[in-house]
């Protein structure tokens, strides 16, 4: 297993970043070759059950999770489902006062390909780590903009 935390500053209230956090059609809008959809409940309670999409021109893998702790506007807990990608999520947004709040994206995760994937995790970490912070930039401007329903 292998831990990432990674986190930005959003100069936007809390409600606002976790309205944009959990507006899971737009994901696709500020994580790097991602979609992401509903397959299973609303999307907004435990039980719910989300399908993402990571990849180019159709390459790429599922990871199907399953939300396992819902607690608005602050933390949502996830599942990973997948062969390929397996552990736990959280998202949590951290209030820092009325127009500021803090994302924070922490993974445990099961490597996948077994001891190579050990073997091959210190090669891969920094550019999966590049690819997760350069997403959550584009996360902070997504959510600084952020209208219910995508009008801006």
């Amino acid at each position: 297993m292998t831990d990432l935390i990674l986190s930005v500053d959003v100069r936007a209230p809390a409600g606002t970043t976790w309205l944009a956090l959990t507006d899971w059609a737009r994901q696709g809008e500020w994580m790097l070759g991602t979609e992401v959809e509903v397959v299973e409940g609303n999307g907004r309670s435990v039980g719910s059950r989300l399908s993402a999409f990571t990849g180019v021109a159709g390459l790429g893998f599922t990871d199907t999770m399953e939300i396992t702790s819902w607690e608005p506007p602050v933390r949502c807990g996830v599942r990973h489902l997948g062969s390929f990608v397996a552990g736990t999520g959280v998202f949590q947004v951290v209030p820092k006062g009325p127009a500021r709040s803090t994302f924070v994206w922490a993974e445990h995760l099961r490597l996948p390909f077994g001891p190579l994937g050990r073997l091959g995790w210190p090669v891969v970490r920094p550019a999966f780590a590049l690819g997760v912070r350069l997403s959550l930039r584009r996360f902070a401007r997504f959510a600084e903009n952020y209208s219910v329903g995508g009008d801006e």
